[in-house]
């Protein structure tokens, strides 16, 4: 099947490329994201292959459509850029790739608890400037922490299980109990109780209507003073402009971010030569209790092989049956 790949990094071809010598599919490569001035370029693709941040709103997948496409294969497990309504309306199949490696979210998660625990991003700077002084660089145990998890799905399960790992006390909070969960120990509560509970809140839920800006100034003021928090979800879940008033009044004691509500104007580009237009994430990087990273929470060899592997197995499935076992349920 001919398919367009769009939003490619040389990371993508390789990974693609890779895995489809075993399913032979024509891939074509775009490095631009998929939105309507780029549309265009899917015209004749039966199948297109987007990321986090292609548009596929309402007119755009009319023109994709109208232009043969039939399938839209997401590499990626959200769906949230995806206008369902539209695309049942347009009789297109999307398909996602619901789990690649919980791991490599997870450990990326710990990584950031432990480096702003212990200011490593901080000690780094200064020890490459011949500064080895260790006033402002102290930390905490995390043995005996409690550490609040919302969204308790493989990801919040792996989370669990390494913070278990630690010593710490386990809150979470979700739609449904993940009996895993509760048998290493954790206590589900209500999201209030969880944020007040909690030294270290972490977030591992997808975004939807309910969950849009869930942090928000009302939840923030609920955390324990000087509390951590953590989000390798969806950026949107986040309030930032109520993030940075808790930072500079002091009662949030901690951020890391790996995700960021504007993010599709910056991340996975190089802006290294140009001047960062996004104010508030010029802001929160000047904090010194702030760590973001850019959407490499899910960025390991592993992770990669079994996104491509998913994706295009998705796609020969839909090719071979009109169907494949990934589609994301569509309104009817």
């Amino acid at each position: 099947m001919r398919v367009a790949v769009f939003s490619t990094k040389e990371y993508d071809r390789a990974f693609l490329g890779r895995a489809n010598r075993r399913y032979g599919h024509e891939l074509v490569f775009f490095a631009p994201h998929l939105d309507m001035e780029t549309v265009v370029l899917a015209s004749g693709f039966p199948a297109v292959c987007p990321f986090v941040h292609d548009r596929l709103d309402g007119p755009v997948l009319e023109r994709l459509a109208r232009s043969g496409t039939r399938l839209v294969a997401l590499r990626c497990a959200g769906f949230n850029n995806v206008d369902l309504a539209a695309a049942a309306g347009q009789g297109l199949t999307v398909a996602r790739v619901p789990a690649y490696s919980p791991y490599a979210v997870a450990e990326h998660t710990v990584g950031l608890i432990l480096a702003l625990n212990r200011k490593i991003h901080r000690a780094f700077a200064r020890v490459r400037e011949g500064n080895f002084a260790l006033d402002g660089l102290m930390g905490f145990d995390l043995h005996g922490t409690t550490v609040g998890i919302v969204g308790t799905g493989q990801i919040g399960a792996v989370v669990a299980r390494i913070m278990q790992g630690f010593g710490c006390r386990l809150l979470g909070h979700d739609v449904r109990q993940n009996p895993e969960c509760v048998e290493r120990g954790l206590q589900y509560v209500p999201l209030a109780d969880l944020l007040a509970r909690s030294d270290i809140v972490t977030l591992h839920c997808p975004l939807t209507p309910e969950t849009y800006h869930l942090i928000n100034d009302d939840a923030l003021s609920r955390m324990k003073p000087g509390a951590m928090l953590i989000n390798t979800s969806r950026g949107a879940m986040v309030d930032t402009k109520a993030v940075i008033r808790a930072l500079k009044s002091g009662h949030l004691g901690s951020l890391g971010l790996d995700v960021y509500e504007e993010e599709a104007d910056c991340f996975f580009e190089d802006l290294s030569n140009q001047v960062l237009q996004d104010d508030v994430l010029a802001r929160l990087l000047t904090f010194p209790n702030v760590i973001i990273t850019g959407h490499q929470a899910f960025f390991t060899e592993q992770a990669m092989e079994r996104i491509a592997e998913t994706t295009l197995s998705n796609i020969s499935q839909f090719e071979a049956t009109g169907t494949c076992r990934n589609v994301v349920p569509l309104p009817t």
